[in-house]
């Protein structure tokens, strides 16, 4: 036995086979760190046959456990060799497949992000706020239709426009009446240009003009004005003249029925048509065309009234005062003048209804205080009660009918309260017709209470005899 094992001891060593020294080569023990039971008996060389199987059976098994640790722990940072495949990966171990249906990087590359920066996916069409640019047809494709892109490429620069039906005659009227009653109300004709303009009118546009004059006779002077002065602007720029003289043609022969509605019709449009001709909107042969061809007695009144009034203006200067300047663009003289003329006339004749006609067409309500302020002079420098019971009646009926209202009625006593010392001067009794006047009114309630305590009043200074020295008597 001894003999045997000295044989073995000394006989040259297999490769792959450990020698047995009193100091093991650490460089063929590669995993000499860790421990085995068998150390000791391999020192001693007390090996047999079935140790030796076991112990390299083991250390084959601890090669493979260490091999597929390391390739687990390192999958993430390996990359794919050229060939194809994963470097250092034991294409028969379970952790070295690759696993198909993952959807990690597996390029180890990756920082986490989600793929193609979220634009990728399903129903996903991009990341927001891409552009996709058109792409040509193929004609490879099989839905292409080749009729449809010829079409597309004869139309070439093709610039298209909403299309405004044009105005039908029945919805004219209702869609001109009110851009003309707003009109009335701002007065601003570059707005009423740009309103038709977005109207399609066609053929029927003359029919605008008409309809604008007849809604003004309707209305007060002010808005007779200002149609006159719209007809003037739209002139040349919607309108021509051939238009506003069809126009006015049209309304010549309507002269009988607008005469059921505007008694005065007749002279309103003589002086429509001589303001137009003298503002160049009609042409200046428009009289001479009817001249011996008119049968309506209505029209042939209408003519000639334009007839005098463009021959009573010399060199043909605009008609301005035709309609007369409506309400607040009067000069103050002028408002001040009319309504000493209305109340003059008013104690001649004593008409209150009259004067309230003229008062209304004056269109000031808010120069109201001027008639009361008029009205209360002239009772202070009239003699007689005659002047003061007319005044006393026309306030009182002007404040029945709200023409003159409380804040008018009080603005025109108080001019007169402040101006009473003046006005004393001319007229010594002043204060005294004043207190009687305030009383009368206010027992007819043409004023309040509080206006009748606001009335001044001057005390009388009596002196004693001229033995007091000259001593006021309190």
């Amino acid at each position: 036995m001894a003999t045997e094992v000295d044989t073995w001891a000394a006989a040259p060593q297999a490769e792959g086979t450990f020698q047995i020294n009193d100091k093991p080569a650490e460089t063929n023990h590669p995993y000499s760190d860790d421990e085995d039971p068998l150390n000791e008996a391999e020192v001693n060389g007390n090996w047999t046959p079935q140790e030796k199987a076991l112990h390299e059976a083991r250390l084959k098994a601890k090669a493979k456990r260490r091999l597929r640790k390391s390739s687990s722990r390192n999958s993430a940072s390996e990359s794919f060799s050229e060939s194809g495949d994963l470097a250092g990966s034991d294409p028969h171990s379970p952790k070295g497949k690759v696993n198909t249906n993952d959807r990690k990087s597996r390029t180890g590359k990756g920082r986490g992000l989600p793929k193609k920066g979220g634009a990728g996916g399903k129903g996903v069409w991009g990341a927001a706020g891409m552009v996709y640019e058109d792409e040509e047809p193929d004609a490879r494709d099989p839905n292409y239709d080749e009729s449809a892109q010829v079409s597309v490429l004869a139309q070439g620069d093709t610039v298209y426009e909403t299309v405004v039906p044009e105005v039908e005659e029945r919805e004219l009227e209702k869609m001109v009446n009110p851009i003309v009653q707003e009109y009335f109300e701002h007065g601003d004709t570059k707005e009423v240009e740009m309103l038709l303009k977005e109207l399609n009118l066609g053929l029927h546009k003359y029919e605008f003009s008409s309809l604008a004059v007849s809604l003004s006779l309707e209305g007060k002077a002010s808005h007779r004005e200002l149609t006159s002065r719209l007809l003037s602007d739209l002139t040349g720029k919607l309108l021509s003249q051939s238009d506003m003289a069809r126009a006015f043609d049209k309304m010549l022969l309507e002269l009988p029925d607008l005469i059921l509605d505007t008694p005065e019709a007749p002279q309103m449009l003589g002086q429509f048509i001589a303001r137009a001709i003298a503002d160049h909107v009609l042409p200046m042969s428009f009289l001479d065309c009817y001249k011996g061809k008119v049968d309506c007695d209505q029209a042939r009144v209408a003519l000639d009234r334009a007839a005098v009034l463009l021959s009573m203006k010399r060199e043909m200067v605009r008609l301005d005062n035709v309609w007369g300047v409506g309400g607040g663009l009067r000069p103050v003289k002028h408002l001040v003048k009319e309504m000493n003329l209305l109340l003059k006339e008013y104690l001649i004749s004593g008409d209150v209804s009259e004067a309230e006609h003229c008062l209304r067409d004056l269109e000031v309500p808010h120069f109201h205080h001027e008639l009361v302020y008029e009205a209360v002079v002239m009772v202070l420098e009239s003699t007689g009660d005659t002047a003061s019971h007319m005044m006393i009646k026309l306030l009182q009926s002007f404040w029945k009918t709200g023409l003159i209202t409380v804040d008018q009625m009080n603005r025109g006593f108080q001019r007169v309260y402040n101006e009473l010392p003046e006005i004393s001067l001319d007229v010594p009794h002043a204060h005294s017709i004043m207190e009687t006047f305030v009383d009368l009114c206010y027992q007819e309630s043409v004023i309040t209470k509080q206006l009748r305590d606001a009335c001044p009043s001057r005390g009388r200074k009596r002196f004693v005899s001229e033995g007091d020295g000259g001593v006021i008597k309190n």
